[in-house]
């Protein structure tokens, strides 16, 4: 009998030891799985990485530090960061947060930040000040995306050249043909009026274009500019990617796509996925920030 006890114990025991917990998963294009020694390596050689994110997740928050991190070290510190967070106008505060001429306190009175971004992006710039590091405030001002899906596009031509500056150069070519904009076309459904549906995409691509000059102006030859962005801006090469090409083919960019899945060994998903040069699965229960 005590014989029987021990045996089933150390049955229920193996079992739970067996059971495979996995945080996230790397792939490369081919869907191959990719160790993050290796990713780093091969990310070193881009010109541009749009690092994707979904905003409140907070494994991918974390490895976006790892990843910068340890690409610091390859590069030799040949790095330049970059955030959708932080908008045009914001730069020059961001700037003295970073040379330490104002405090963490004032910069947070100066600046729009995001909810999260203590827990997810305060680490991403304190590393870049630490490092000495540039760090590129590279989004519109969120007024000016406001007053294109309210006013349309057009109603950027009326603001004064100081405005103008923080935008994307006019005019912004705004089409179908970019990656992920038909998506948001049959979000709007097919009883939305036509000029709002394109309001709505063209305050989506005044972000992406000038996300995407930003990048372009502050990039520098032989360092890696890496951005942080959300998933839908980059996601199956549109968004930035599309607006960069179209100005620079020649950049080698490399787009960081993320997934969700229930599946525990985080295998590639069977629907919904379009790969790019490296794609992370993360568990779709994994904490969230927000």
């Amino acid at each position: 009998m005590k014989n029987g006890i021990i045996i089933a114990l150390l049955m229920i025991f193996s079992s739970v030891r067996s059971q495979s917990f996995k945080a996230y998963q790397f792939y490369d294009k081919k869907g191959k799985a990719v160790k993050t020694d290796k990713l780093v390596k091969e990310l070193a050689d881009y010109d541009i990485i749009l690092f994707g994110e979904l905003h409140n997740n907070s494994i991918i928050h974390w490895l976006q530090l790892k990843v910068t991190q340890a690409l610091y070290e390859k590069k030799n510190g040949q790095i330049i960061l970059g955030a959708e967070m932080f908008e045009r106008d914001n730069q020059a505060q961001l700037s003295q947060y970073l040379n330490g001429h104002i405090e963490s306190k004032n910069l947070k009175d100066s600046v729009r930040l995001w909810n999260n971004y203590a827990t997810d992006y305060q680490p991403l710039v304190d590393f870049a000040k630490n490092k000495k590091l540039d760090f590129i405030a590279t989004n519109v001002p969120r007024r000016y995306a406001s007053q294109t899906a309210k006013e349309g596009i057009q109603s950027l031509n009326a603001l004064s050249d100081k405005d103008k500056s923080y935008i994307a150069r006019l005019p912004v070519n705004v089409t179908l043909d970019t990656p992920g904009y038909p998506e948001m076309k049959a979000m709007m459904g097919d009883h939305a009026e036509g000029t709002k549906v394109m309001n709505f995409i063209s305050a989506q691509a005044i972000k992406d274009a000038t996300m995407a000059e930003s990048i372009l102006k502050n990039r520098k030859p032989g360092k890696t500019f890496i951005h942080y962005n959300g998933n839908y801006h980059s996601k199956e090469y549109g968004g930035i990617y599309w607006y960069i090409k179209q100005k620079n083919p020649e950049l080698k960019i490399a787009v960081i796509s993320v997934f969700e899945s229930d599946d525990p060994e985080l295998d590639i998903p069977e629907k919904d996925y379009f790969p790019t040069e490296f794609n992370l699965v993360v568990p779709s229960d994994m904490i969230k920030t927000f």
